[in-house]
């Protein structure tokens, strides 16, 4: 297990996102530096066509990295997706907590998103049980071997990964 990271998980359109942006904010109103790494099982482009940054990345650069006086964006070419553990190794040392979105299928402590309209059944449990689940986030009650937090109370959300994330000992 990773220190002080925990991976927001669920099917797509449960509202990790939207869930993910207050407890941020919340979690940021407490002190915090949250770093985020979000899993796209797509091909995503951040650069844009006519940028310096691009025109650079298309001659061919394998790392191209743009910085400014408030941010940098670094921009590397790979064959195939580093692992979570080589991204949080790498780029995130200075962050109190690392926030992930997807990455269902890693080792990492798994909160789940729930919403009884959105689907029946669980990712981490029924017909898998993922031993890295430590609570779920439902919209309705759930009768599970871990803690079942409200998804519509990020303060509540915050308030267990502030408890057994950031300060989880061991």
């Amino acid at each position: 297990m990773i220190a002080k990271t925990v991976s927001f998980v669920a099917k797509s359109g449960t509202g990790k996102t939207t869930l993910l942006e207050k407890v941020i904010a919340e979690l940021k109103q407490r002190g915090y530096r949250v770093g985020v790494i979000k899993h796209d099982a797509h091909r995503f482009e951040i650069d844009h066509p006519g940028k310096d940054s691009h025109r650079l990345t298309a001659a061919g650069a394998d790392t191209m990295l743009i910085a400014s006086p408030e941010k940098l964006a670094l921009i590397k070419q790979h064959a195939e997706a580093p692992p979570v553990e080589e991204l949080i190794a790498t780029y995130f040392s200075d962050v109190d907590l690392i926030l992930t979105e997807g990455f269902k299928k890693s080792g990492l402590p798994k909160i789940e998103l729930h919403r009884a309209e959105r689907s029946a059944t669980l990712l981490c449990r029924g017909a898998n049980h993922d031993p890295s689940l430590i609570a779920v986030a439902s919209d309705e009650p759930l009768e599970l071997d871990v803690p079942v937090l409200d998804l519509n109370d990020p303060a509540r959300v915050a308030d267990f990964v502030e408890k057994n994330i950031i300060h989880a000992v061991g």
